[in-house]
Parts: C-alpha cells; structure tokens; sequence
C-alpha cells in the first residue's frame, strides 16, 4: 500500500530524516517509536505531503504522490490523519465537525452525511454529544471525536501523530480503545508513540528511528524483546548508559569516579550502589585489568524499567579471566558487589558482565 524510498527531509538547521525506506501493506498496524527528535512526527507528515521531503518518493496504491503534477488531494482521500492537538473546528458542533469533509469534498448529501455521522459517533462512543461544542468536551472525548471525523472520509490508512501526548493520563485508554478497535477491524495504520506496551499489543510492525532512518524494523517481540541493535536496545529498556574508553598510561582514576558520581546522582540511585559501582570498577579494571592491559572499556547501564544496574568490561587480548587471578580481599570486595559475575571471550575479546548489587 505504501512505498517509502530514500526519504530525506532538510531544515536550514536540522536533517531529522535522512534515508528512510520502507514498504507497508494492507492491514498492517506499525507503531513508529524512538526518542525525542528524531524525526517520527516529520516522516509522518511527510508520507500525506504535508510537510513535502527534500528527497525520495513515496508510492501510495502504486501512485507516486512525490511526482510533480500528482493530484494530492484525490491521493490524500485515502489518507486520514490524526494530530496530537485534535485540530477540531471549534465553531461547529461535534456533528458539523464530521460531517464538514464528507459534504464538501465526497458529495454526501447532509441527511447521509449526518447518519453516517452518527454511526461512527456510536462506534467511539460519543452520540450523545453529537451536538456538543469541543470546548465542552474533554480531551479524550475530543481525540475521539477527531478520529470520528477522519473516518468519516473513508480513508484506507489513517496517520496518527501522537494521539495520546496532549492527554491526561487517565484520558489515554480511551483513545487507545479505539485505535485497538480500529486495528481488529483490518484498518491500515501508523501510529507514532511513546505508549510502548500499546505499541506492543495493537501493531504488526514496530518502527525504531533514530538517526534519521528506520534504525530497527520488526515485529513487536523482536523489537521488545529481542531487539539486534544497541540503540534500540538501550531505547526500549531504557537504559541510561556511562561508556569509557580507558587507557592505562593517560587514565584519570579520580577524575572518572567524580563521573560515576555524576551519573549515579543523574539517576537518582543510592549512595550505597554508587560506592557499589566505584569498588567494582576500582578491583576489576584499576587493580586486576590495568596493570595487565593497555587498553579497556567500561560500560555502565542503569535500567529505569527494572531499577537494575549493569557493567561491562572489554578487552583484547588473549583468553584472559581476571577473577582466576585476583587476590581473596579483592574478589571479596568485588563478590560483596556483584552479584553475578560473567566473562566470556568471542571474535578476540574477553567480555565481563557484572549485575551491581
């Protein structure tokens, strides 16, 4: 249904996508996911033209809607679109606002209109008010209402840029009630979001971008729970992460515990796994590794999702174990730290992987 080739989108002071390709079928639900800023909301409106790319095509139904000449608003019939901030006309009623688009652009007579209206007012469960102003409703009740009137128009794919970000927490489940509906009836979606267990439970794909690109495309439990790539994998555990190339000869020991603290007081973590985390890397790296290897690096995760804290030690070299080496009082302070301790050697580097008490 949908054909993306080499999308790239340019500001005067910002690339938010770069190469984007992709192809969507019929049916499919994808969940567009990632951090903030890296171009999810832009490749949305770019797919319905509003925001035109600098580069690339896009086919909708075979049609290319990049081409010159393409007659956009029959092409954007089949598109609908659902925005973060509702975009609802605040001087018609809930009925008016539906049934606008089906008169003046279908042809819809106002008797058909209004019943087809009324139909979909009934399916996200809002009749009675058919004839309520959107100040009058809440937010939830307004993203319901927009989603009304998109369908309206009988599209064959419906964009949602956010649908849930302007809503109160306890607004967001009706909106995703209806999203989900949507979904078990075949309707073709993307949907950009930071609800992960909904992206998880209503798509067939999920979206990972990242650096102006599709960084990870697959379906929920690969990306959730299987992820192939660190970014996503950092992403989605959300892991905050201290990374450090060490060399033995230039390497300043004070000066690294000072970042250690920083990143522990960054993440709000006890005093006790702070000074956990500095014994660990002082009788691992500094007192069995160094003297040993010329160069190391040491990664540190924090995952907020599980309140869990993480290192990694690697080094080249041959098959080296420093556990089998170091003495009692060291591996005494390292195990009353850790509380698993794993090394492993592939392709020419030992890696240990130690889960901080």
């Amino acid at each position: 249904m949908i054909t993306v080739s080499h999308l790239r989108k340019e500001y005067p002071n910002a690339t938010p996508l770069t190469d984007v390709c992709t192809e969507i079928k019929k049916g499919e639900v994808i969940s567009i996911i990632g951090p903030s800023g890296t171009g999810k909301s832009t490749f949305l409106r770019a797919v319905n033209m509003l925001d035109p790319p600098t580069s690339g095509q896009i086919f909708i139904d075979g049609e290319e809607i990049t081409a010159k000449g393409c007659a956009l608003n029959l092409v954007r019939r089949k598109m609908g679109m659902v925005f973060q901030s509702f975009n609802l006309f605040n001087h018609m009623n809930v009925i008016e606002n539906i049934t606008y688009g089906p008169i003046k652009l279908l042809g819809l007579s106002r008797e058909e209109a209004e019943k087809r209206a009324m139909e979909l007012l009934k399916t996200v469960s809002l009749t009675e008010k058919a004839y309520a102003y959107p100040d009058e409703l809440s937010g939830g009740q307004k993203q319901r209402i927009a989603i009304a009137r998109t369908l309206a128009m009988e599209p064959e794919i419906i964009l949602f840029d956010e649908p849930t970000s302007a809503l109160d927490p306890t607004m967001v489940g009706e909106v995703l009630a209806v999203i989900r509906m949507l979904a078990q009836k075949g309707m073709t979606m993307m949907i950009v979001t930071h609800e992960m267990k909904f992206a998880r439970d209503v798509s067939t794909r999920v979206f990972y971008m990242d650096q102006g690109v599709i960084y990870e495309d697959g379906t929920p439990e690969q990306i959730f729970d299987h992820p192939q790539k660190e970014r996503t994998r950092r992403f989605i555990r959300r892991l905050k992460v201290l990374d450090k190339e060490i060399s033995a000869d230039t390497f300043d020991f004070l000066g690294f515990n000072s970042e250690i603290e920083e990143f522990g007081h960054r993440n709000f973590l006890s005093r006790k796994s702070i000074y956990a985390i500095e014994s660990i890397f002082e009788e691992l790296c500094m007192t069995a590794l160094l003297p040993k290897v010329e160069k190391l690096r040491f990664t540190l995760e924090y995952s907020e999702q599980n309140d869990k804290i993480a290192a990694t030690v690697c080094y080249g070299g041959e098959k080296q174990n420093p556990i089998e080496d170091m003495d009692t009082i060291s591996l005494g302070i390292l195990k009353l730290n850790a509380s698993d301790i794993d090394w492993e050697y592939t392709d020419g580097e030992n890696r240990l992987h130690i889960h901080v008490r």
